[in-house]
């Protein structure tokens, strides 16, 4: 939890009423107690599946421009779909094109394999992952 807030007053959306899928991205925001579904951050409309070809794409729009946690909320994403997916699948997490001042250089850092394995091995990444995904998972 950050101990400052990047974005004190996110607006909240409601949630969409749907059949609950177990592999949905349903995180927890690091710095707030709403999911990323309730702050716009990640929608169902941003996420698309091929299933024949075993592709998933999920873009992500963080709350403010200069979202210091947008590398984190791509790894809660990452994870979360490695620990509920087949792994014949290939995860690719974006960033929104024009919704965060460094999005190429979270692109890389959410999709580069040497990075994510690094970020599984550090114990504070991942207290932090797994707080975020530990409603998800329940």
């Amino acid at each position: 939890m950050a101990t400052r807030l990047i974005n004190p007053n996110p607006i909240v959306y409601k949630k969409k009423k749907r059949r609950r899928v177990r592999s949905a991205p349903s995180d927890e925001d690091p710095e707030h107690p709403f999911s990323l579904e309730e702050l716009n951050v990640i929608t169902e409309d941003a996420i698309e599946v091929d299933d024949k070809r075993s592709y998933v794409r999920v873009t992500f729009t963080p709350t403010v421009a200069h979202c210091d946690l947008a590398g984190t909320i791509g790894l809660c994403l990452r994870i979360k779909l490695m620990r509920s997916l087949p792994s014949r699948y290939k995860v690719d997490i974006r960033v929104a094109p024009g919704s965060h001042v460094s999005e190429a250089t979270v692109n890389k850092q959410i999709n580069d394999k040497e990075r994510v394995a690094a970020a599984q091995e550090n114990p504070a990444v991942m207290g932090t992952v797994d707080a975020c995904l530990a409603t998800s998972f329940a």
